[in-house]
């Protein structure tokens, strides 16, 4: 028996040995990679400004009645390259994204990460760059709750809401803060190590992009992925829902766009959208057989779609 022990011992040692020299070579090789990828990122796709002391990031491209403003869901790497699928569908009008802090080329910024200062630093990065509104909010995920609280505390600013898979205050009401940051220290220790860069593929990229926009992405991502502004977001759901509940729901036109719910890890992912929709007063849901991210799956759809949407809306004007 003893001798058995000693073997499994052995064995186990070896294991953990070769475990911890992979993560070295892994480590070593992802530092060389971070250095030879700074010249990739360098050049922002989009404009710098100020806000907080800090650089903020935001695309826009071409003109016309609308302005289709892009907010992306929790950790998304690259959120100018991750919607380009979608907004490069449209040629009649003007459209924005916003890089949050902690997101694409924008800075971390390490501090309070709460939705009303979102908000604000998104409202003073547009108005920085000349961008105003009145919008069609275009949020994915998590950035519903933004969308929402957006046309909560400033109506005139929001011409209507696109939501795209977008998250509902219902969505969290078994939200558990505690394992959903421990889920993302996991990813900042993969960050940190180099294992992040087995995760994003070619093959988990949107299709629309080109090997050098792929190539681009995959650096943001190896550098900021799961940062601390991520991670401090999620804590802040629970007051940012409390705060929307507090509040009339948004009197904005909104068509919502809904995935097959699989990927949200959500049971009654749809029913809890077609229920926030049938509380509104001009909302529509349009069910979709993909995946959470909705705008790279099926940008030609939705693009048709969000183009009769606006005529609707420039008819009532």
């Amino acid at each position: 028996m003893t001798r058995a022990l000693k073997v499994t011992g052995k064995v186990l040692l070896i294991i953990l040995g070769i475990v911890i020299a992979l993560l070295l070579v892994i480590f070593v090789y992802h530092r060389i990679m971070l250095a030879k990828e700074e010249s990739l990122i360098e050049e922002p796709i989009g404009q710098m400004v100020e806000v907080d002391g800090k650089k903020m990031c935001v695309y826009s491209s071409g003109s016309g009645e609308h302005t289709l403003l892009f907010l992306s869901g929790s950790g998304t790497a690259s959120p100018i390259l991750d919607f380009k699928s979608l907004y490069s569908q449209f040629e009649d009008q003007r459209i924005v994204v916003i890089e949050k802090f902690g997101y694409g080329y924008s800075d971390i910024s390490g501090d309070d990460r709460s939705f009303d200062t979102i908000l604000r630093q998104d409202r003073e990065a547009l108005s920085k760059v000349g961008i105003t509104g009145p919008y069609v909010l275009c949020p994915h995920s998590m950035s519903g709750l933004e969308a929402i609280l957006w046309a909560q505390n400033y109506p005139d600013e929001v011409e209507a809401i696109v939501g795209l898979d977008m998250c509902v205050p219902r969505s969290y009401d078994s939200y558990d803060v505690k394992a959903t940051v421990r889920y993302e220290m996991l990813g900042a220790f993969a960050r940190e190590t180099g294992i992040i860069r087995f995760f994003y593929t070619d093959s988990m990229l949107p299709e629309g992009l080109s090997k050098q926009e792929k190539k681009i992405y995959k650096a943001i991502a190896a550098k900021k992925a799961v940062n601390a502004d991520i991670m401090s977001e999620s804590k802040a759901i629970e007051d940012a829902v409390k705060e929307i509940d507090s509040k009339p729901v948004p009197d904005v036109p909104m068509l919502m766009f809904s995935s097959d719910g699989k990927e949200t890890g959500l049971d009654n992912w749809i029913g809890l959208q077609k229920d926030y929709a049938k509380g509104l007063k001009n909302a529509e849901l349009i069910e979709l057989d993909c995946g959470h991210y909705v705008h790279n799956h099926e940008p030609e759809r939705i693009s048709r779609e969000i183009v009769a949407f606006l005529g609707g809306l420039s008819d009532k004007k």
